[in-house]
């Protein structure tokens, strides 16, 4: 029977699918009932790398699956097939050469007929890039959802669109607050709008930004953030995103700062330790160089301080260092540098001085009363100045010159400052010719002593005088001590100046007495004469030799330094003097460590004030309340009280109510030569002043 034209048209039609299965990009695959292969088009063979003469008559399953294929997504399609249902499945498979490729199965029956007893027929696209895609995604998300950085994603406007959890535990605002909102909701204010206009800058040229931040919580809190911008474009034009991440580094910069603390500031003071000092100073010097400013580097010393360690304790002492490094701190300018690079030392980086008073203010500030513990210390610094670029050296030789310096000013005596001379080399050496000179003024009889009187204040009456030694040298005239003494100290010959100077005054008081003018003799001795060995022997010679003076009218003064650096000594030799009966006093009192246990613990007679707190008592109240202190302890141990340095009647009467005993200094006279001593005393007597006080205002 011939083909119908219908037949003709199935069987055109079945070609043209069978062609549409072969040009086809996705896979297809016909099977019978049984999952078995029957068919596959030329796009299944280049997907799967399996040609149908090798497979056929196996099932699918047989060849594509592999040891990650999912179990459970094969029991399912198991199921459907044996139910004669379709499934649409994604399947990991496996290729022929062992490589896997997503694939989604849209597997549908055939209903039985002409092409048999039914089966199935699947179609196979290949996923495998948008399974990437959904594991990036997917991993993406658990990033943003569990990282421990705050991320915050906003539009082209820069309108938040989402934020992470980190976000709401680092800023305190919900995810709900802050979208749509603008990330400047967080800012503290602290930058400004240059800042964020090189921020802008930067992402519209470079699409990044990185940096420190400083932004605010919802509660209000200020904190330091590392923040990371980015640029995202996207494959529509004009269309872009920011993405921000940020972590809050508080306790990052806090151990940053324990460790910058640590490595470059001293544990006890604060202050800049040595290392730091020097990485300032080479800074400092820079600045000086672009600035043409001087830089003065000071090194100060306590004069001293090791005895409040060993008065008080170590304890009380690093309080009274404390104490001490604060007052400096507060002396010098807020872009000056103070540094402790020792035990009691400390360096200062001063920009620009050009008024000295700079540097008296501050050892003044050193200088101040310091209450430690039960006692009171009145401390005083020493201070070695070299200036740079005067001084053109480099950073570690400009300390050395300034430490230099600092034993020079400790040679003029405490509470004073001096300049590095970049000849200070050479002065070593004429220190050694001076010397040398001092030894043949000893020899030739140079040194000649002048006299001041003391007066007692409560009827005007001289008590006495003062021995100073004064060297008549034979080329430069009449020296006053400043200008030799220094040299004498410390060298051997200070043993031996102090014995002739001790001999001419018993002598020159002897020769008074026998003239009919009887007074007392002050005489200072040395930290060095009076420990030497052998003191008191030698002066219970001197006073023999004059047997007629009562050895009650000889003073011997001694600085208050002298006792406490060997209190146990000093106390020894003074007994041994007082057993020879003569009078022991304090001098320069208060410019060291007094305590109450200082007035019991050493035998002295008179209490000498420094003439540095009674000229300043009318004007400082730490000086005032310095010399009350005094008197009052003094009258409670019954000590006498001679304050020196009394220049005007305005002293004079300030002293009076306080219950001071004696006086000295240029408003009852000056120094004089022991020739001129009758002629004043009697001077003195003929004007019969009613009271000190008026004395001093009528007749200086």
């Amino acid at each position: 029977m011939d083909d119908t034209p219908a037949d003709h048209h199935n069987d055109d039609l079945t070609a043209l699918l069978a062609e549409v299965a072969h040009q086809t990009s996705n896979g297809v695959v016909i099977t019978d009932t049984q999952r078995r292969v029957r068919w596959v088009n030329r796009a299944f063979e280049e997907l799967t790398g399996f040609r149908l003469d090798e497979i056929r008559g196996h099932r699918t399953g047989e060849f594509l699956a592999g040891p990650d294929t999912d179990t459970s997504t094969e029991n399912a399609i198991r199921a459907a097939v044996e139910s004669g249902q379709g499934f649409d499945k994604d399947i990991l498979a496996y290729r022929r050469n062992g490589t896997t490729v997503w694939l989604r199965a849209v597997c549908n029956p055939i209903a039985p007929g002409s092409s048999g007893n039914g089966g199935f027929m699947a179609v196979l696209i290949d996923v495998t890039q948008r399974k990437d895609l959904e594991r990036r995604l997917k991993i993406t998300s658990s990033v943003f959802e569990r990282s421990q950085d705050a991320i915050i994603i906003s539009d082209a406007d820069n309108r938040i669109v989402d934020v992470n959890p980190a976000f709401t535990s680092i800023t305190g605002y919900t995810r709900e607050e802050a979208i749509g909102n603008n990330p400047s909701m967080l800012s503290s204010g602290r930058q400004g709008p240059e800042f964020y206009r090189s921020m802008w800058r930067a992402l519209q040229e470079q699409n990044f930004w990185r940096g420190e931040i400083w932004n605010r919580r919802k509660d209000g809190e200020e904190y330091p953030e590392f923040l990371s911008i980015t640029r995202v474009q996207l494959d529509e034009p004009g269309e872009h995103y920011y993405v921000a991440s940020f972590s809050d580094i508080t306790a990052l910069k806090n151990h940053a700062e324990e460790l910058e603390r640590a490595a470059h500031y001293d544990d006890l003071t604060g202050l800049p330790n040595r290392q730091l000092m020097v990485t300032r100073l080479e800074r400092e010097m820079d600045h000086s160089d672009l600035s043409h400013q001087p830089l003065a580097v000071c090194y100060l010393d306590l004069d001293g301080f090791k005895t409040v360690n060993d008065q008080v304790g170590q304890g009380l002492g690093d309080r009274a260092l404390v104490t001490i490094a604060n007052r400096l701190r507060l002396a010098v300018r807020s872009d000056d540098t103070v540094a402790r690079v020792g035990g009691d030392e400390f360096v200062l980086l001063l920009r620009n001085v050009d008024d000295e008073r700079v540097y008296q203010r501050i050892l003044n500030a050193v200088r101040q009363p310091l209450s430690v513990g039960p006692t009171t210390a009145n401390i005083t610094g020493s201070m070695g100045i070299t200036v740079y670029p005067h001084d053109g050296s480099d950073g570690e030789r400009l300390v050395r010159h300034a430490d230099q310096a600092l034993y020079s000013a400790k040679e003029k005596g405490r509470n004073n400052y001096h300049f590095f001379d970049p000849t200070l080399d050479d002065n070593l050496q004429q220190r050694r010719q001076q010397i040398t000179e001092l030894a043949r003024a000893l020899r030739n009889n140079e040194f000649e002593l002048y006299y001041q009187p003391q007066v007692q204040l409560r009827d005007s009456a001289v008590v006495g005088v003062e021995a100073l030694v004064r060297w008549q040298h034979p080329d430069r005239g009449l020296l006053a001590p400043g200008q030799f003494l220094p040299y004498i100290e410390g060298s051997h010959l200070e043993e031996r100046f102090g014995q002739w100077v001790l001999r001419h005054a018993l002598a020159q008081q002897a020769e008074w007495s026998r003239a009919g003018l009887t007074l007392g003799m002050s005489i200072n001795i040395s930290a060095a004469h009076l420990l030497a060995p052998g003191f008191s022997r030698f002066l219970g010679r001197y006073l023999d030799d004059h047997p007629k003076q009562d050895p009650a009218s000889v003073t011997l003064e001694i600085l208050e330094s002298t006792a406490l650096d060997d209190m146990q000594r000093a106390s020894q030799v003074i007994n041994e003097c007082r057993d020879l009966g003569v009078q022991i006093a304090l001098d320069d009192f208060g410019t060291g460590f007094s305590s109450l246990s200082y007035f019991r613990s050493l035998p002295v007679n008179v209490i000498k004030i420094d003439r540095s707190f009674t000229f300043g008592m009318l004007e400082d109240d730490s000086d005032r309340a310095i010399v009350e202190s005094v008197i009052y302890m003094a009258q409670r141990f019954n000590r006498t009280v001679l304050a020196e340095g009394v220049e005007t009647d305005r002293h004079a009467q300030a002293l009076a109510p306080l219950g001071c005993d004696q006086i000295q200094g240029f408003g009852i006279a000056r120094p004089m030569p022991a020739g001129e001593i009758e002629d004043w005393v009697r001077q003195w007597h003929a004007r019969a002043p009613l009271t000190v006080p008026a004395f001093v205002q009528g007749g200086q």
